[in-house]
């Protein structure tokens, strides 16, 4: 899919999974469990255990069913690691010169971390395509409304703090779309099997998103 292509899928998703599993298989379920829900756009961190193999799989097993991406990129070698995988858009916690510069070189979508005005600016100047605003329960909504003030055309993604109920408060305040991890998808439902709980979460998250648009 090419870049913009994906780009526009992941606003119109609205949510990007952030997702650490605890093994590969139990990846693979909570990814299906997600989709189930609705939920498609799946970030793998490479803190996940065999999280190259965790993407080989999920690149196999839904193809372009899912918006597949790797998250957690702190060194320049795990750009073309993830792209090799299947990855389709890359995020990094963090704005860093070497690492920015090989994740605007892949080709594919770019999101990298920051925070403060001059983090930014500095992931702009390297070439993200929408900048992650990390974390984002420092500041909250309102923060980022806040940036949003001097930089309106700055496709913006808080990740971290993002919960189904503030999801209004978020999208009021211009995202782009969301990052959300643990409140969207409860590593202890995965330990547990109870997929159907993931699925339940997501279909309530996707329809907290609409809502939120609408009230928009």
């Amino acid at each position: 899919m090419e870049k913009e292509k994906v780009l526009l899928k992941i606003q119109e998703v609205g949510v990007l999974a952030v997702l650490r599993g605890p093994s590969p298989d139990l990846t693979l379920k909570m990814v299906d469990a997600l989709i189930k829900g609705g939920v498609i756009g799946i970030e793998i961190t490479f803190t996940t255990p065999n999280a190259i193999e965790v993407v080989k799989n999920l690149h196999q097993e839904f193809g372009r069913e899912i918006l597949l991406g790797m998250g957690t990129l702190t060194k320049p070698d795990q750009v073309e690691e993830a792209v090799t995988a299947g990855a389709t858009f890359l995020v990094s916690p963090h704005t860093d010169p070497t690492l920015g510069t090989e994740m605007a070189n892949s080709g594919v979508p770019v999101m990298m971390g920051a925070l403060t005005p001059s983090e930014v600016m500095r992931a702009v100047g390297l070439g993200s395509d929408v900048i992650k605003i990390f974390p984002g329960s420092l500041g909250g909504p309102a923060y980022m409304k806040a940036l949003k003030g001097p930089f309106p055309d700055i496709p913006m993604m808080p990740t971290g703090g993002v919960s189904e109920s503030n999801l209004v408060d978020w999208f009021k305040a211009g995202a782009f779309a969301v990052g959300a991890g643990s409140n969207l998808c409860p590593k202890e439902y995965a330990l547990s099997g109870e997929y159907e709980k993931i699925t339940e979460i997501a279909a309530n998250f996707m329809a907290a998103i609409r809502a939120a648009r609408n009230h928009n």
